[in-house]
C-alpha cells in the first residue's frame, strides 16, 4: 500500500503557516484542512460557556464539520476562544480520529495547525514550522484586521500573539513546538512568493 501523501504545516499565529498551506494543496491537488478552525468551532458552541471544561468536551466529542462553515470563525474573538478550549487533553484527544481520517484520503492532503507533525500526522513524510518574529506577525495581523474595517491598536495586538504563544507553548496536551525532522521556515523578512518557493523546493522531493 502506497503511503499517504501527507504535508504537515505547523507553526504559530499569524506567521504565514495558513497561506503557505493552501497554496500547497492547490499546487498538489491535495485536500487542505485549516485544524484551528476545528477548534474555533468547538470554542464558539460553547461561548457561553467558555469556562465549562465538560461543555468544550461534550462539543469536541459531538463535532460537526458543517460547523465549519460558520463565518464567524474567522472573527479574532473564535480565535481566542480556540486558543483557551485547545488546551483541554479531552477536547483535543475528541478531534484526533477527524484529522487523521482527512489526512488519510488520497491523493494527500495539507494539514494546517500547531501539532500535526507532532501528533496528528507524526509519520508525515513532509513537516514545515512555519515561524516569524512576534513583532512581524503583530504587523501582519494588524494589517489583516485593518483591511476588515476593525479597529485595532498594534499594542494590544501584539499582546494577543504573545499570549497566545505563551498559551500554545506552555499548554500540557501537544504543545507548539518543531516537529522532529521538519524544516524550520523563518518568513520575517520574506514575501508570500518567497516564502512558497522555500517551501516547494524542500516538499518536493520528500512526497
Amino acid at each position: 500500500m502506497t503511503s499517504p501523501k501527507i504535508i504537515a504545516v505547523d507553526g504559530p499565529a499569524a506567521s504565514g503557516k495558513g497561506t503557505l498551506a493552501a497554496k500547497l494543496a492547490r499546487h498538489f491537488g491535495f485536500h487542505f484542512l485549516d485544524t484551528g478552525l476545528l477548534y474555533r468551532a468547538v470554542g464558539y458552541q460553547v461561548r457561553d460557556a467558555i469556562g465549562d471544561r465538560d461543555a468544550a468536551i461534550a462539543a469536541a466529542r459531538a463535532f460537526d464539520p458543517a460547523w465549519l462553515t460558520q463565518p464567524e470563525l474567522r472573527g479574532d474573538e473564535a480565535a481566542r476562544l480556540a486558543s483557551q478550549i485547545s488546551a483541554i487533553p479531552e477536547v483535543r484527544t475528541a478531534l484526533l480520529d477527524f484529522q487523521r481520517r482527512f489526512a488519510a484520503q488520497p491523493p494527500g492532503a495539507v494539514l494546517d495547525g500547531r501539532d500535526i507533525g507532532t501528533v496528528i500526522c507524526p509519520d508525515a513524510p513532509a513537516k514545515l514550522y512555519v515561524t516569524a518574529d512576534v513583532e512581524v506577525r503583530a504587523q501582519r495581523r494588524l494589517k489583516e484586521l485593518q483591511g476588515r474595517g476593525v479597529v485595532s491598536i498594534y499594542a494590544a495586538v501584539l499582546q494577543d500573539l504573545i499570549d497566545r504563544d505563551t498559551r500554545d507553548s506552555a499548554r500540557s496536551a501537544a504543545p507548539l513546538k518543531v516537529a522532529d525532522g521538519a524544516f524550520v521556515l523563518d518568513t520575517s523578512a520574506l514575501n508570500a512568493d518567497e516564502v512558497f518557493e522555500a517551501a516547494l523546493s524542500w516538499i518536493t522531493p520528500r512526497i
